[in-house]
This record gives C-alpha cells, sequence and structure tokens, in this order.
C-alpha cells in the first residue's frame, strides 16, 4: 500500500514509528510506563470515532450526575 493510499490511523502509526526508530532514548520513560498507565493515543485509536465519542458523553453525563447528586 502506498503511502497515498493510507488511512489516518495507518499513518498516524507509521510516523509514531518513524519517530521511535528516530529518537529511540527520547521516548524511553513513555514506553517503560504506557504498560501501566495506558495512551490517550492507543485508546482512541482502538475505539475509532463513534468509541471515543460514546467515552466524551459518558464522562460528561457522569459529571453532571456527579455535580447534581453529591454537591
Amino acid at each position: 500500500m502506498g503511502i497515498d493510499k493510507e488511512t489516518p490511523e495507518e499513518r498516524r502509526e507509521r510516523l509514531r514509528q518513524q519517530e521511535l526508530k528516530n529518537n529511540p532514548t527520547g521516548n524511553s520513560n513513555d514506553s517503560l510506563n504506557r504498560d501501566v498507565n495506558g495512551s490517550l493515543v492507543d485508546l482512541v485509536g482502538g475505539l475509532g470515532w463513534k468509541g471515543t465519542g460514546i467515552l466524551i458523553l459518558v464522562l460528561i453525563f457522569g459529571f453532571i450526575i456527579y455535580a447534581v447528586f453529591f454537591r
């Protein structure tokens, strides 16, 4: 698959891999802690736009419910 035919997700992943290859020591702390903390990029990339939208709505409604009942 050529660079002009790749999806945005594939392009992001290719650029991330290039950055890791070009600067391996700059990202060492991130890579060591990624398995513990997770990564927002990995979460959003795995969910897609619908899953990300649902996650945002759940967070907003959760905050509203918390504000109404516990304040």
